[in-house]
């Protein structure tokens, strides 16, 4: 647990998801103003009598109203909820950070680690970022999961890399839903702003950097 409470250097308001026994509360309830969302009734019980420097709350963490001043969400969650959880803090106007433990391959997935890029990274990109902060072996938790998992660290920017979110999204879906069998085929657009952002005329969709997709956005509109 000291692991992710390093990496996500808790401070302010933290919301956690599914916190279970509570050892991640602990720890995080010593730094920040903590609180952690518990399905289980006896599992909630138990947690506002061992963590008691946080706020428990019986109830579903994606069904939460987000809060209306800046937190972050750190949670060792529960692997199938993660893309729940993830497009919640996705959504959440004032997050900073998400520093959740996941599934190695899906934190992998999401931040680029295979080469590869996801339609959620790219289409979340010019708002957050996202790393691969930490990888868990699976023999550290009890009882033992079947894969190994992967601390998948998300900020928002200071500065978003692109204002108009609806031309942005509709770009990158009308992108990575071509049948073209590659971007250029897909998008049929100018010539020039592929030289630009430095995508070749082959690069298959999932192989075009983040980076890459806003530099033809802002080429395209330019």
């Amino acid at each position: 647990m000291k692991q992710i409470v390093k990496i996500a250097d808790p401070h302010g308001l933290v919301l956690e998801p599914g916190p279970g026994e509570g050892a991640l509360t602990r720890e995080l309830a010593e730094r920040a103003e903590v609180i952690a969302y518990e399905l289980d009734p006896l599992l909630a019980a138990k947690l506002r009598a061992r963590a008691t420097g946080a706020t428990v709350v019986k109830g579903d963490f994606t069904s939460a109203k987000a809060p209306d001043r800046p937190f972050s969400v750190v949670g060792n969650i529960p692997f199938s909820a993660t893309s729940k959880i993830v497009d919640w803090c996705l959504r959440a106007r004032h997050l900073t950070s998400a520093t959740l433990v996941t599934q190695l391959e899906y934190a992998r997935k999401r931040s680029g680690d295979y080469g590869r890029w996801s339609l959620v990274t790219v289409a979340s990109w010019p708002w957050f970022t996202w790393e691969l902060a930490g990888r868990i072996d699976r023999e550290s938790f009890r009882p033992v999961p079947s894969v190994d998992s992967g601390i998948l660290r998300v900020d928002r920017r200071p500065e978003p890399l692109a204002e108009d979110r609806g031309a942005y999204l509709e770009l990158v879906e009308r992108g990575f839903q071509g049948v073209g069998g590659s971007l250029y085929a897909s998008l049929g657009r100018p010539r020039h702003a592929f030289q630009e952002a430095g995508i070749a005329h082959d690069t298959v969709v999932g192989y075009v950097h983040p980076d890459q997709w806003v530099t033809l956005f802002r080429s395209m509109r330019g």
